[in-house]
């Protein structure tokens, strides 16, 4: 089950179809009120499953769902967390990538994108996208790797798979090797790095600004 902890997960989880069985809280009649302020739109679900129950402070209800079921990556470009030991991190670039309709989140390494404190940081929109941890990066798509030594992002390729290095260590050498390019952020001389939600945010947004379409 993924665990939900919290309104705004709960509501994005619903939004974006998924099956929630159950929702607890210690003051429905608060939550849902809410609800009908924050998310009219699903409140009437999410009046229909709370019930009442203990949840750990500062949360104001949890809920348990299903997890989606394997989908396809889309056609826009792909987000591929290097090795991320943040969870929070995760989570937060799983937000942006789903405010940016990226074609989805590959987790690569130990950091699992379902775990509730990614789940929390993303607002749980891992329902928004394809969101998997993998092995290795797709073999079919081209591999851009965004690292400060690179070229200036410009062209990125269809399809593409944009590869972010961990918190302190950068992109491992396994897909840096791999990597069909090597492209950077433009940031100002002396700033060496961004936090790793702030660069998958300013990477996609910079690539919707360069086009009209994926």
């Amino acid at each position: 089950m993924v665990v939900l902890e919290g309104l705004h997960p709960l509501k994005h989880a619903l939004r974006f179809g998924a099956r929630v069985q159950r929702a607890v809280a210690p003051d429905p009649e608060r939550v849902v009120a809410l609800a009908r302020d924050l998310a009219p739109d699903v409140a009437d679900a999410i009046a229909a499953l709370l019930e009442p129950g203990e949840v750990r402070e500062p949360l104001d209800v949890v809920a348990y769902a299903d997890p989606p079921a394997p989908r396809p990556l889309g056609d826009a470009p792909v987000v591929l967390l290097d090795g991320p030991r943040h969870l929070g991190n995760v989570g937060a670039a799983i937000r942006v990538a789903a405010a940016a309709d990226a074609g989805g989140v590959l987790v690569r390494g130990e950091a699992d994108p379902w775990h509730p404190a990614a789940v929390r940081g993303a607002a749980g929109l891992q329902y928004a996208l394809p969101v998997e941890r993998v092995q290795e990066p797709p073999s079919d798509r081209p591999l851009v790797a965004l690292d400060p030594d690179g070229a200036p992002l410009d062209t990125i390729p269809d399809r593409a798979v944009l590869a972010f290095g961990a918190e302190r260590h950068g992109l491992s050498e396994a897909v840096r090797a791999r990597a069909d390019a090597v492209c950077a952020l433009p940031m100002r001389p002396g700033v060496s790095s961004l936090n790793l939600a702030t660069a998958v945010a300013a990477t996609l947004y910079a690539l919707r600004a360069g086009r009209a379409r994926w």
